[in-house]
């Protein structure tokens, strides 16, 4: 047995036992791959994948154990290479980072900025996607480091950690009927159309839970998955926008005669938590560690072993 058969299997098990799609994916032959994985079997004495014909239609029983073993083995694979790049370039490599939109235009500037001046030599690659994508590129060794509200806790291949808490806030016309109210409710906004986010981003889950537990069937006329498309939209006159905190920060347009105003609506749709993500068992180079930290001081190198090492979470936001 040998690496390049571990790969195999494990490209074909994501691909959805796709051959054609994994032999892409891997640059090479499909019939290549089939005779490396049925001299996989051969060796094992089982069969890793049940057959019609010569096509793949489902992953065995003992295959899963043969894959869950494949998994780790490749992991530690990475985590070698990953050793060797850190001790034998310190102070340099690429970190890749996967996350929303709102996140990479809002919170990670200021991190980003801050890793650069500490660590010259590294350079940054950004994945953007929404959280279930970010949660896969972690898993899928693409990123990494992860950052999103959504999701990522769902997922047990992944350690994920408390950054930092954020409301929702209420933008608007400074024309609007409803600008002149310091508190709305959700009945108010039930009579508005309203401009939010895609129900995969940014919190949305909380807001479509806080009108259903009343009963109550918003209009929401626009969804977006990008801060600054909600606020061009509200400006436009189209609706209401529900958009993230940091996104109503340092913006011209809420500043004292601006066009827009803001309004907190933590009261009405709960408190949010973004959290970073880390794929468990993965070796992680220093600079990885300093990231986390510029992100949030909490999240020291001390607190993420203990994390990856099944110690759970010891601070409070």
């Amino acid at each position: 047995m040998n690496l390049h058969q571990f790969r195999f299997i494990q490209e074909a098990a994501r691909r959805d036992l796709n051959l054609t799609e994994t032999a892409k994916a891997l640059h090479t032959s499909q019939p290549g791959i089939s005779k490396a994985i049925l001299e996989l079997e051969s060796e094992l004495g089982i069969d890793i994948f049940a057959r019609h014909g010569k096509r793949l239609k489902r992953i065995t029983e003992p295959g899963r154990q043969v894959l869950a073993a494949i998994e780790i083995i490749m992991r530690e694979v990475g985590n070698l290479k990953r050793i060797g790049d850190e001790f034998s370039q310190q102070d340099s490599g690429t970190l890749s980072i996967a996350t929303t939109h709102t996140q990479a235009r809002y919170v990670l500037p200021g991190p980003v900025a801050a890793l650069r001046r500490r660590w010259p030599k590294v350079s940054i690659s950004l994945h953007q996607g929404n959280p279930e994508q970010v949660a896969q590129m972690l898993i899928d060794e693409t990123a990494d480091i992860g950052l999103a509200t959504e999701s990522l806790s769902d997922f047990e291949s992944l350690v994920t950690l408390r950054c930092y808490e954020w409301q929702h806030m209420l933008v608007m016309p400074t024309t609007h009927p409803l600008a002149g109210e310091a508190r709305l409710t959700l009945e108010q906004l039930g009579r508005e159309p309203l401009i939010s986010y895609h129900p995969s981003f940014t919190g949305r889950t909380r807001i479509d839970q806080a009108f259903a537990a009343r009963s109550l069937k918003p209009t929401i006329v626009l969804e977006a998955i990008d801060s600054d498309v909600i606020k061009t939209y509200v400006k436009l006159g189209l609706g209401v926008g529900i958009v993230a905190e940091m996104a109503v920060r340092d913006d011209a347009a809420f500043a004292p005669g601006g066009e827009l105003v803001a309004r907190p609506a933590g009261q009405l749709f709960g408190n949010n938590v973004a959290r970073l993500a880390l794929k468990r068992g993965a070796y992680l180079r220093s600079f990885v560690y300093g990231f986390a930290e510029l992100i949030s001081e909490r999240l020291t190198r001390s607190l993420i072993d203990r994390a990856m090492q099944g110690g759970g979470e010891h601070y409070e936001l």
